[in-house]
């Protein structure tokens, strides 16, 4: 009877951990129920399928063409649409570019603040389709606001839709807006509907200058029925350096917002996977409930001011869907805990339910737990790297393989940890060994109150392991009910924690198992006494042999396929002023594709000038002399050069007699710069531009423009020594070479500058 009430609550745990993860998303046969009946999964998909038929980048044909066909749909659905355009510049991305941004608006019946419904319609340079980001976010609000016009219902507020351009820039069509439209200083809210990966559950984060409590209240008020969010991830993101175009809308226009994201599937993002057919439906059903629960609420809420004095703590919790309670309760709790944990302590030693001795041995299982789940992960994965260094080609860390090594650290860990107890189960007086993982929770949880109130939803689990440790000393309860009750004790520690565990080696890449290992040794010491028993020697076994199922499973299929495509990158670079030409690639491991230029002779190493900005600043791997192709590069012409006192202006005028992508500006001296301008916009504001040594601009070129112009004034005294590298994607086209296609197995490298011709010249002024 015993070993029966072991495994009925090992199912009890698995089920729990089933219901956590289908909470957080919607499956596609509810939707019929979910959804407000005159929105069409059907319809948003034709959208996300004609948006992502071929790369729609800025400066792209592509781009113009899925332009005219978003005009044209909202143009059907009675609107009258502005396509405005205006150069932006970013300074914390160095970037600008000739925006085109494109807006339309739905009048309230007395609208004082309006709500506004955001996505951008251009994908990732070079090679992404963008169906994911963000063709599912501007199909979700091309449905939804057609669906929300079909019932025909007043409401107060404006909706303003802005299908922003640029975003994946520099957040550029997103400052255009909140810089210089008009209609930008009345918003009250902002949806922003966004997507890093292909499927997964939708995350709700928020963007705010001030306290939460108001615009989270204000969410559930609008009862989303699948709401995923927790204020860890909102605290994490706040201190991360990415950016969406919603935080453009907060810094620069003190405007509140919500993001609405996908992260799941994260090999496939900015890569020529980015396509219809590999985008989550029950992701985009996700992002539909979404707007079509909170866009009928807000259309109609007062937006006037969504600011608060007050944060909260909130998470994801079992029949209630959102607990919430406030930054201001994190360290009470913390106090209340440690008294129950005192009082517990003290009625468990007199009354012989918890011997001293025991719980101080309790100590070392526990925190050797802790020390070697996440060490051993680290390391592993370094090992992984080794054995499988075509992974260091996956720029943004996340395998094909990717769930499986969840899967698999995952049981590691429970092996690692089970084996390590298992010298401790026989332990005569089992609540001793849940003093330990008690009291290091605690002591985490004051840690949290001080430095990330965010995760103070951690104290959760500390009152859950107060329970079942005040039912062991209070209660006789017979064994063979106890492990069956302590696991639905342990419920909501099972609910909230299954899917960090999985999220942050998702959100982060596979090289942060180790958090999610340092989170199962944790979370399994406060569960200890549903699994504290004699023999477990079958949960170890099967601990064991998964493992090494699922890590035999990723070295088979650690390899490339048609379906999950090898990256590799060729690059030409012509150096003008040299008169020398090279071939570059990133790739660690070289291929049938990379090989037909580096087959001998090439070295390891970059080369200087031609590593163009990236997302991960990754640098060449190898490079190899060529033949100068004297491809012919933009005229430059110098059109003001003046000297007033110690200021000397300088103007000059770029014109590209090809079709140009992008201009990089490098400086290998300190430059500081003053009214410097690109077509006439203010770089930095106006303010003084210092720069000691790169990249200090990266202009995108758009269909718009005809030629850069570039002024700026510095002292009259101060050299200059400027690099520009004119940037094109037509090194496969380019009938001055003939480099054999990709084969169906590859993808061009995203997050880097990728089938491309740079020329390099000093600019002589």
């Amino acid at each position: 009877m015993k070993k029966f009430s072991y495994f009925i609550s090992i199912l009890i745990i698995l089920g729990i951990i089933y219901w956590s993860f289908s909470d957080l998303k919607p499956g596609i046969s509810s939707q019929k129920n979910l959804l407000q009946k005159d929105f069409s999964l059907d319809k948003a998909l034709v959208h996300v399928k004609n948006i992502s038929q071929k790369e729609h980048y800025v400066g792209s044909v592509g781009h113009k063409e899925v332009q005219k066909y978003l005009v044209d749909e909202l143009k059907k659905l009675g609107f009258e649409v502005e396509i405005k355009q205006k150069v932006a510049a970013n300074k914390k991305w160095l970037a600008a570019t000739n925006t085109e941004n494109i807006i339309a608006k739905l009048k309230g019946t007395s609208s004082r603040k309006s709500l506004l419904l955001l996505s951008h319609y251009d994908s990732g340079m070079h090679s992404s389709f963008g169906a994911s980001d963000a063709g599912s976010g501007v199909a979700i609000i091309l449905e939804g606001i057609r669906a929300f016009l079909a019932k025909n219902q007043p409401h107060k507020n404006d909706i303003i839709i802005l299908i922003s351009d640029a975003e994946e820039l520099g957040l550029l069509g997103a400052n255009a807006f909140v810089s210089d439209h008009p209609w930008a200083k009345n918003i009250g809210l902002v949806l922003n509907f966004e997507a890093r990966g292909s499927g997964g559950p939708s995350y709700m984060l928020m963007e705010t200058n001030g306290k939460n409590s108001k615009l989270l209240s204000e969410f559930l008020a609008a009862k989303p029925n699948f709401p995923a969010a927790n204020s860890l991830m909102y605290s994490i993101y706040k201190m991360l350096p990415n950016g969406t175009d919603l935080t453009v809308f907060r810094e620069n226009g003190n405007i509140n917002g919500f993001n609405f994201a996908f992260i799941g599937d994260h090999f496939d993002y900015h890569t020529a996977q980015d396509s219809y057919e590999r985008l989550d439906h029950e992701s985009l059903l996700h992002q539909a409930d979404y707007l079509m629960t909170t866009l009928p609420y807000f259309a109609n809420s007062d937006l006037e001011n969504l600011n608060s004095d007050e944060d909260f703590v909130f998470v994801n919790f079992p029949f209630i869907g959102v607990l919430t309670f406030s930054f201001s309760m994190v360290f009470p709790f913390c106090i209340i805990a440690t008294v129950l944990f005192l009082l517990l302590l003290f009625f468990g030693i007199s009354l012989n339910k918890i011997t001293i001795k025991g719980a101080i041995k309790g100590f070392i299982p526990f925190l050797l737990s802790v020390i070697l789940s996440g060490g051993i992960s680290f390391l592993l994965w370094k090992l992984l790297l080794i054995i499988h260094p075509q992974y260091k080609d996956i720029l943004h860390g996340f395998t094909y393989n990717g769930y499986a090594y969840i899967t698999g650290f995952l049981f590691l860990n429970l092996w690692i940890i089970l084996k390590i107890y298992s010298y401790f189960f026989k332990e005569e007086k089992p609540a001793s060994l849940l003093v330990a993982p008690i009291f290091i929770w605690i002591v985490l949880n004051f840690v949290i109150s001080g430095v990330l109130k965010g995760a103070g939803f951690f104290i959760i689990p500390v009152f859950c392991a107060l329970l079942i440790l005040a039912i062991i000393v209070f209660l006789n309860i017979e064994k063979r009910f106890q492990h069956i009750l302590f696991a639905i004790i342990s419920t909501p520690t099972i609910y909230i924690f299954a899917p960090l565990i999985k999220m942050f080696p998702v959100g982060l890449g596979i090289g942060n198992s180790f958090i999610s290992g340092i989170l199962i040794a944790l979370v399994f010491g406060i569960l200890i006494l549903i699994f504290h028993q004699e023999k477990n020697s079958w949960l170890l076994k099967i601990s064991g042999g998964f493992t090494i199922i699922l890590f035999g499973y990723t070295s088979i299929y650690s390899g490339f396929s048609e379906d999950n495509k090898k990256p590799n990158s060729l690059v030409y670079v012509q150096n003008n002023d040299e008169k020398t030409a090279f071939f570059g690639t990133y790739n660690s491991i070289l291929d049938d594709y990379t090989k037909q230029i580096f087959n001998k002779s090439f070295q390891k190493g970059g080369i200087k000038n031609a590593e163009t900005e990236s997302k991960y600043n990754t640098r060449f791997r190898y490079y190899k002399d060529t033949d100068f192709k004297n491809i012919q590069s933009a005229k430059f012409s110098v059109t003001l050069d003046s000297v007033f006192r110690e200021n000397r202006k300088i103007e000059f005028v770029i014109s590209p007699i090809r079709k140009i992508n992008k201009l990089e500006f490098i400086t290998h001296q300190k430059l500081t710069l003053h009214q410097f301008k690109v077509n006439e916009v203010l770089i930095n504001n106006g303010k003084t531009y210092s720069v000691k040594n790169g990249t200090f601009l990266i202009y995108y070129v758009a269909n718009a423009d005809k030629e850069i112009t570039v002024s700026f004034t510095i002292n009259k005294k101060e050299a200059i020594d400027i690099i520009l590298n004119e940037i094109s994607f037509d090194l496969l086209t380019n009938s001055r070479f003939s480099i054999k296609p990709r084969s169906s197995e590859m993808m061009p490298m995203p997050f880097v500058t990728n089938d491309a011709i740079i020329i390099s010249k000093k600019i002589k002024l």
